[in-house]
């Protein structure tokens, strides 16, 4: 009989408010991973409930005794990283060897928010008077909301949440319903590790738990990782009058630019990495190709031919290159705008979306495969396929002529800015690219997926309104306090404005 797991809030597993159950499934083979409690409104307000009494003692901690519990989670993530890697393959379907980086990522980012905490946050500046001084101080904000996707499920919720704990925040914590196997033993780490009640609390479930999170009035701070039109409904419509901090990470249409002066071998590398590892279903995957017109031909041949040939298959089989889609909703969609693109007119140069039966390996016919799709199109026309996010293994060639200029034209003319990669042996190509590309996220020479928790994570225009990941996170869970204090028994004001009082008498 399938185990039915529980909610964990202020340090206790429990059923919650509803009856209502869901189930996880491997999507490549459609086995029953779990069953799991699915979250009301009303357990979101236990759980934020929870999280605000446990505030005042959590934030009064030092930064370095809040990390110690962070550390025992680091200790974890180490010592289980094979063993979690295939729990994420099982769950999320992207290929092991993208499982295991999984738990790695999430490693990173609670070794660096934890080893942060010995680090000094804060500025002293120097004032205009020399009998003051002037600094600056970091305060927690209070309840943080984390609401996290399915195809990072272990490494994007420690990005949330490793640093707003070491802050002092607490959390309330909503992962994605494809993946609560995933998200349960995170909280199953928190629990072991020994954390305070109330300070780490999950409620499993759908949208209607993330939106009570965010309609919450005790909830200080929101961080999304998700979809463009979810996160601009928290951002503006949910949020936006409630006072809250909101950041938010969402999608692109992501592009690779291979310049005159590009290393095709490299190009060709990095395009195939952007565009189909995670079955392209990463917010940083390359879904357009901006390739110069002298080096178009070759490139197109090559590219094609890898996109012909590349392993979909098993995910847990070390030679697979693609595993499935996440779930039929989502194939049903990439077919649709694999339809679209040829109802639009484009040269289709790959069609395996609807992959032949002897490329779906043995005993996984009921995952979710799809192949890639690979077409020309014509960067000045107008089209929905080459401008909105498919979230799959669909990319655009875009051929132009002219000089990086023109590049740079193409790669901008999309609503969204998140990531994007140039490939050229120029210098005065890569520096103009990198100072006229609207992204968060540049590459030169790699591809444009990756990310180091060292650096921040996040986009430009329709991509996002904040940093909810790695180490800008933090401007998001704090707020910062300018401190001027006299050290003199007079009182000397800045700018020269005058510090004596005038009265009645002296007028």
């Amino acid at each position: 009989m399938t185990e039915t797991y529980q909610h964990y809030i202020d340090g206790e597993w429990v059923t919650g408010k509803g009856t209502d159950t869901f189930t996880s499934e491997n999507p490549a083979t459609g086995e029953r991973l779990g069953e799991f409690r699915r979250g009301t409104p009303a357990d979101v307000d236990s759980a934020v409930d929870a999280a605000d009494a446990a505030y005042e003692e959590w934030r009064v901690l030092s930064r370095i005794d809040r990390a110690e519990f962070l550390w025992d989670v680091y200790h974890e993530l180490r010592d289980r990283t094979g063993e979690l890697g295939e729990i994420v393959t099982r769950e999320c379907g992207k290929e092991i060897s993208e499982g295991r980086a999984d738990v790695v990522e999430a490693a990173h980012m609670v070794e660096w928010a934890a080893g942060d905490a010995r680090h000094p946050k804060g500025d002293v500046v120097p004032s205009e008077i020399a009998a003051k001084d002037a600094y600056m101080r970091r305060k927690p904000r209070g309840v943080t909301g984390c609401i996290t996707p399915w195809n990072f499920p272990i490494a994007i919720p420690y990005w949330h949440m490793a640093v707003a704990l070491v802050e002092g925040n607490t959390v309330v914590f909503k992962p994605a319903e494809q993946t609560p196997w995933c998200a349960q033993i995170i909280a199953e780490m928190f629990d072991d590790a020994g954390i305070p009640p109330g300070v780490f609390n999950m409620v499993q479930g759908f949208g209607d738990a993330g939106n009570a999170i965010v309609e919450s009035d005790d909830v200080a701070t929101v961080l999304f990782t998700g979809s463009a039109e979810v996160g601009h409904s928290i951002a503006t419509d949910l949020a936006g009058e409630s006072g809250k901090r909101v950041a938010c990470e969402m999608g692109g249409k992501n592009a690779i630019v291979v310049t005159d002066e590009a290393d095709l071998d490299i190009a060709v590398h990095a395009a195939v990495m952007s565009s189909f590892k995670t079955t392209g279903q990463r917010c940083v995957s390359s879904e357009r190709l901006i390739v110069h017109t002298d080096v178009y031909e070759e490139f197109r041949d090559r590219f094609v031919a890898a996109a012909s040939s590349v392993a979909v298959g098993d995910p847990l089989d070390e030679t697979t290159f693609m595993g499935p889609l996440i779930e039929a909703g989502h194939r049903e969609k990439v077919t649709e705008y694999a339809d679209i693109a040829r109802e639009e007119g484009v040269n289709v140069l790959v069609d395996r979306t609807e992959l032949d039966a002897e490329e779906i390996p043995e005993g996984h016919a009921e995952g979710h495969w799809a192949g890639p799709f690979v077409y020309e199109a014509d960067p000045d026309e107008d089209l929905r396929c080459t401008s909105e996010e498919v979230f799959g293994p669909h990319v655009a060639l875009l051929e132009y002529e002219g000089d990086i200029e023109r590049a740079v034209e193409i790669q901008n003319d999309t609503a969204y800015g998140l990531a994007g990669a140039i490939v050229s042996e120029d210098y005065r190509q890569i520096n103009y690219y990198r100072d006229h590309a609207e992204l968060g996220l540049a590459y030169g020479n790699l591809p444009c997926i990756g990310a180091e928790v060292q650096l921040p994570f996040g986009g430009v225009k329709k991509s996002g309104n904040g940093y909810p990941s790695a180490r800008e996170i933090i401007e998001a869970v704090t707020d910062r306090t300018a401190w001027t204090l006299n050290n003199s028994k007079d009182i000397q004001m800045a700018q020269g404005l005058s510090a004596d009082i005038t009265t009645e008498d002296d007028a």
